[in-house]
Protein backbone atom coordinates (compact mmCIF):
# COMPACT_ATOMS: atom_id res chain seq x y z
CA UNK A 1 0.00 0.00 0.00
CA UNK A 2 1.07 3.65 -1.06
CA UNK A 3 0.19 6.42 1.40
CA UNK A 4 -0.27 9.98 0.93
CA UNK A 5 0.77 13.32 3.49
CA UNK A 6 -1.17 16.11 2.65
CA UNK A 7 1.92 18.86 3.02
CA UNK A 8 0.66 21.93 0.52
CA UNK A 9 -1.05 24.39 2.82
CA UNK A 10 -0.65 27.34 4.01
CA UNK A 11 -1.01 26.83 7.36
CA UNK A 12 -2.64 30.71 7.94
CA UNK A 13 -4.09 29.78 12.00
CA UNK A 14 -0.11 28.81 13.10
CA UNK A 15 1.11 32.50 11.26
CA UNK A 16 3.47 33.91 12.08
CA UNK A 17 5.36 30.47 12.38
CA UNK A 18 4.40 29.24 9.20
CA UNK A 19 5.36 32.35 7.22
CA UNK A 20 8.71 31.40 6.77
CA UNK A 21 8.20 27.90 7.44
CA UNK A 22 5.92 24.95 6.14
CA UNK A 23 3.63 23.61 9.20
CA UNK A 24 4.48 20.21 8.00
CA UNK A 25 8.23 21.32 9.54
CA UNK A 26 7.54 23.06 12.71
CA UNK A 27 9.55 21.33 15.19
CA UNK A 28 7.81 19.36 17.89
CA UNK A 29 9.89 17.69 20.44
CA UNK A 30 13.41 19.18 18.51
CA UNK A 31 12.14 17.19 15.18
CA UNK A 32 9.63 17.90 11.95
CA UNK A 33 6.01 17.18 12.80
CA UNK A 34 6.09 15.59 9.63
CA UNK A 35 8.63 13.24 10.53
CA UNK A 36 6.33 11.29 13.33
CA UNK A 37 4.63 10.11 10.19
CA UNK A 38 7.27 9.08 7.71
CA UNK A 39 8.74 6.89 10.85
CA UNK A 40 5.50 5.26 11.72
CA UNK A 41 4.61 4.78 8.02
CA UNK A 42 8.14 2.95 7.49
CA UNK A 43 7.39 1.15 10.85
CA UNK A 44 3.96 -0.51 9.53
CA UNK A 45 5.48 -1.31 6.17
CA UNK A 46 4.45 1.18 3.84
CA UNK A 47 7.54 1.80 1.21
CA UNK A 48 6.30 4.85 -0.66
CA UNK A 49 4.68 7.68 0.08
CA UNK A 50 3.28 10.61 -1.83
CA UNK A 51 3.74 14.15 -0.58
CA UNK A 52 1.94 17.17 -1.99
CA UNK A 53 3.64 20.58 -2.11
CA UNK A 54 2.51 24.32 -2.40
CA UNK A 55 3.63 26.88 0.04
CA UNK A 56 7.01 26.48 0.78
CA UNK A 57 7.63 23.26 -0.45
CA UNK A 58 11.16 23.60 -1.16
CA UNK A 59 11.90 23.60 1.88
CA UNK A 60 9.92 20.10 2.34
CA UNK A 61 11.51 18.47 -0.43
CA UNK A 62 14.84 20.02 0.82
CA UNK A 63 14.20 18.71 4.14
CA UNK A 64 13.22 15.17 3.44
CA UNK A 65 15.10 14.51 0.08
CA UNK A 66 13.71 10.94 -1.40
CA UNK A 67 12.93 9.61 1.82
CA UNK A 68 16.40 7.22 2.02
CA UNK A 69 17.11 8.14 5.92
CA UNK A 70 13.15 6.55 6.89
CA UNK A 71 13.44 3.74 4.65
CA UNK A 72 10.90 5.00 2.53
CA UNK A 73 10.75 6.34 -1.03
CA UNK A 74 8.88 9.76 -1.70
CA UNK A 75 7.62 11.13 -4.54
CA UNK A 76 6.28 14.97 -4.36
CA UNK A 77 3.26 16.02 -5.65
CA UNK A 78 3.71 19.78 -6.97
CA UNK A 79 0.48 21.91 -7.32
CA UNK A 80 1.54 25.27 -7.72
CA UNK A 81 1.53 28.42 -5.75
CA UNK A 82 -2.09 27.76 -4.87
CA UNK A 83 -2.96 24.88 -2.96
CA UNK A 84 -5.61 22.49 -4.27
CA UNK A 85 -6.86 21.89 -0.96
CA UNK A 86 -7.20 18.78 0.58
CA UNK A 87 -9.91 17.06 -2.16
CA UNK A 88 -8.08 18.36 -4.88
CA UNK A 89 -4.46 18.12 -3.86
CA UNK A 90 -5.67 13.93 -3.72
CA UNK A 91 -6.91 14.05 -7.11
CA UNK A 92 -3.79 15.47 -8.43
CA UNK A 93 -1.62 13.05 -7.00
CA UNK A 94 -3.56 9.79 -8.20
CA UNK A 95 -1.43 9.20 -11.15
CA UNK A 96 1.06 8.57 -8.22
CA UNK A 97 -0.63 6.88 -5.82
CA UNK A 98 -1.79 4.29 -8.74
CA UNK A 99 -4.67 1.88 -9.07
CA UNK A 100 -5.13 -0.06 -5.20
CA UNK A 101 -6.26 1.45 -2.54
CA UNK A 102 -4.25 4.09 -0.39
CA UNK A 103 -3.77 5.47 3.29
CA UNK A 104 -3.88 9.59 3.54
CA UNK A 105 -2.59 11.07 6.49
CA UNK A 106 -3.03 15.21 7.10
CA UNK A 107 0.54 16.00 7.69
CA UNK A 108 -0.01 18.57 10.17
CA UNK A 109 -1.35 16.08 13.08
CA UNK A 110 0.10 13.98 15.45
CA UNK A 111 -1.36 10.66 16.72
CA UNK A 112 0.65 7.34 18.36
CA UNK A 113 -2.17 5.42 15.51
CA UNK A 114 -0.31 2.11 14.58
CA UNK A 115 -1.15 2.30 10.46
CA UNK A 116 -0.38 -1.23 10.34
CA UNK A 117 -3.67 -1.73 12.56
CA UNK A 118 -5.79 -0.10 9.99
CA UNK A 119 -5.79 -3.26 8.09
CA UNK A 120 -7.39 -3.83 4.04
CA UNK A 121 -10.39 -1.96 2.35
CA UNK A 122 -12.93 -4.19 2.76
CA UNK A 123 -14.75 -4.93 -0.55
CA UNK A 124 -17.77 -2.35 -1.38
CA UNK A 125 -16.27 0.39 0.58
CA UNK A 126 -15.01 3.36 -1.36
CA UNK A 127 -12.92 4.42 2.00
CA UNK A 128 -13.07 3.91 5.74
CA UNK A 129 -11.91 6.92 7.74
CA UNK A 130 -10.30 7.46 11.51
CA UNK A 131 -12.08 9.76 13.86
CA UNK A 132 -11.49 10.35 17.61
CA UNK A 133 -13.37 11.89 20.36
CA UNK A 134 -13.84 15.21 19.91
CA UNK A 135 -11.07 17.38 21.38
CA UNK A 136 -12.23 20.80 23.16
CA UNK A 137 -11.25 22.73 19.97
CA UNK A 138 -14.00 20.66 18.59
CA UNK A 139 -16.89 19.51 20.59
CA UNK A 140 -19.64 19.65 17.98
CA UNK A 141 -17.67 16.64 16.03
CA UNK A 142 -18.08 16.14 12.09
CA UNK A 143 -19.68 12.50 11.79
CA UNK A 144 -21.28 9.42 13.93
CA UNK A 145 -21.11 5.82 13.28
CA UNK A 146 -23.40 2.90 13.18
CA UNK A 147 -22.68 -0.82 12.77
CA UNK A 148 -19.21 0.96 11.23
CA UNK A 149 -20.64 3.07 8.85
CA UNK A 150 -19.89 6.71 8.96
CA UNK A 151 -23.70 8.70 9.11
CA UNK A 152 -24.87 11.89 9.45
CA UNK A 153 -26.30 12.46 12.72
CA UNK A 154 -26.88 15.45 15.36
CA UNK A 155 -26.07 13.67 18.45
CA UNK A 156 -22.91 10.74 19.20
CA UNK A 157 -20.60 12.34 16.86
CA UNK A 158 -16.83 12.15 16.55
CA UNK A 159 -13.88 13.89 14.88
CA UNK A 160 -12.79 13.34 11.69
CA UNK A 161 -8.72 12.96 12.44
CA UNK A 162 -7.28 13.34 8.61
CA UNK A 163 -6.31 10.03 8.15
CA UNK A 164 -8.51 7.45 6.26
CA UNK A 165 -7.66 4.74 3.52
CA UNK A 166 -9.39 5.29 0.14
CA UNK A 167 -9.72 4.21 -3.01
CA UNK A 168 -9.20 5.79 -6.36
CA UNK A 169 -12.80 5.47 -7.72
CA UNK A 170 -13.53 7.46 -4.60
CA UNK A 171 -12.68 10.67 -6.40
CA UNK A 172 -14.17 9.44 -9.57
CA UNK A 173 -17.09 12.23 -11.08
CA UNK A 174 -15.68 14.78 -8.35
CA UNK A 175 -14.65 18.47 -8.76
CA UNK A 176 -11.67 19.59 -11.16
CA UNK A 177 -9.11 21.71 -9.40
CA UNK A 178 -9.20 22.89 -5.98
CA UNK A 179 -12.05 21.67 -4.00
CA UNK A 180 -12.44 20.12 -0.04
CA UNK A 181 -12.73 16.26 0.42
CA UNK A 182 -15.81 16.86 2.46
CA UNK A 183 -18.07 16.73 -0.25
CA UNK A 184 -17.02 13.47 -1.49
CA UNK A 185 -17.35 12.22 2.02
CA UNK A 186 -20.77 13.35 1.97
CA UNK A 187 -21.35 11.55 -1.28
CA UNK A 188 -19.98 8.66 -0.03
CA UNK A 189 -22.00 8.59 3.43
CA UNK A 190 -24.88 8.64 1.25
CA UNK A 191 -24.29 5.75 -0.70
CA UNK A 192 -23.46 3.93 2.35
CA UNK A 193 -20.08 3.13 1.20
CA UNK A 194 -17.75 5.35 4.19
CA UNK A 195 -16.97 3.01 6.71
CA UNK A 196 -15.55 4.16 9.97
CA UNK A 197 -13.39 3.70 13.12
CA UNK A 198 -12.54 5.29 16.31
CA UNK A 199 -9.07 5.38 17.48
CA UNK A 200 -9.51 6.34 21.40
CA UNK A 201 -5.26 6.85 21.16
CA UNK A 202 -3.64 9.99 21.02
CA UNK A 203 -4.55 12.81 18.60
CA UNK A 204 -3.81 16.22 18.24
CA UNK A 205 -4.50 18.74 15.47
CA UNK A 206 -1.32 21.30 15.73
CA UNK A 207 -4.26 23.98 14.89
CA UNK A 208 -2.54 27.03 16.91
CA UNK A 209 0.10 28.12 18.45
CA UNK A 210 -1.06 27.43 21.63
CA UNK A 211 -1.80 23.94 20.98
CA UNK A 212 1.71 23.46 19.21
CA UNK A 213 3.45 24.29 22.43
CA UNK A 214 1.35 22.22 24.63
CA UNK A 215 2.31 19.23 22.15
CA UNK A 216 5.68 20.10 21.83
CA UNK A 217 6.18 19.49 26.40
CA UNK A 218 3.91 16.65 25.85
CA UNK A 219 6.03 14.72 23.54
CA UNK A 220 8.73 15.89 25.27
CA UNK A 221 7.28 14.57 28.66
CA UNK A 222 6.13 11.37 27.43
CA UNK A 223 9.75 10.87 25.87
CA UNK A 224 8.62 8.57 22.89
CA UNK A 225 6.90 9.42 19.15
Amino acid sequence: MKAMLLAAGRGERLRPITDALPKPLVPVAGRALIEYHLERLARAGIGEVVINLSWLGGQIRAALGDGERFGLGIRYSEEGPVPLETGGGIAHALPLLGPEPFLVVNADVWTDLDFATLGALPAGAEASIVLAPNPEHHPAGDFALRDGKVVEAPVDRFTYTGIGLYRPEFFAGGPSGRFPLLPLLRRAIAAGRLLGRVHRGEWFDVGSAERLAWLDAHVRARGAD
